[in-house]
């Protein structure tokens, strides 16, 4: 097969041996390479640059700079760049981060060994790819009112297991703003409680752990 017609990957995980599994599995494919590896988001962006992969695998988890923030790096560098989030998170939030940073596909790790390879020749030919559950995910929520950026904080100091007075002096709040900030976040997240709110919020992407 002509070298130009072979559809050339970066790989980016911090684990060694996925990102080994991963590269075994798209070589042993006809008309696919792993051209390059990435351990972290700045050697992600460092080899995207040096090696402008037709394809990049991409986690959302990783050292130095995350998945979201390496594809906002290398897309304003690259602007047809095409990446693939491989990730253990099913979160409709995390999905649509990655999906306005300027992904194209969106794979759990799950699937790996069934639909990695269909999902590179997808997204390489030009089409997306979000799995049906978390795509029916993004629609059930999509006309949620979001938490605001104070109120994520707010979650994020209850999920630490803090009282509302302590949550107050952490942010430099009173104690009644905080107690509104839960109200809202409840309503928003249609929980019933603290605990509720918190375990919606990992579920979701939201709030990772």
């Amino acid at each position: 097969m002509n070298s130009s017609n072979v559809i050339r990957v970066l790989t980016v995980d911090d684990h060694p041996l996925l990102r080994g599994g991963i590269t075994n599995a798209v070589n042993a494919q006809y008309g696919m390479s792993v051209v390059a590896e990435a351990a972290d988001g700045e050697q992600a962006i460092v080899m995207h640059r040096k090696h402008r992969p037709d394809i990049t695998l991409m986690d959302l988890r990783l050292p130095k700079t995350n998945g979201i923030d390496a594809i906002s790096a290398i897309r304003s560098e690259c602007s047809n760049a095409r990446i693939i989030i491989l990730t253990t998170y099913a979160g409709d939030v995390q999905a649509l981060r990655a999906m306005k940073a300027g992904a194209q596909g969106y794979l759990l790790k799950s699937m790996l060994g069934t639909e990695l390879i269909d999902t590179i020749r997808l997204v390489h030919a030009g089409h997306r790819r979000i799995p049906p559950e978390i795509a029916s995910e993004m629609a059930l929520h999509a006309s949620d009112d979001a938490l605001s950026e104070r109120e994520v904080d707010v979650l994020r100091s209850v999920a630490a297991g803090n009282s509302n007075k302590t949550v107050a002096d952490e942010l430099f709040l009173s104690e009644h703003t905080v107690k509104g900030h839960v109200r809202n976040i409840l309503s928003k997240l249609g929980a019933n409680d603290r605990t509720g709110a918190v375990m919606i919020a990992l579920k979701r992407g939201i709030l990772e752990l």
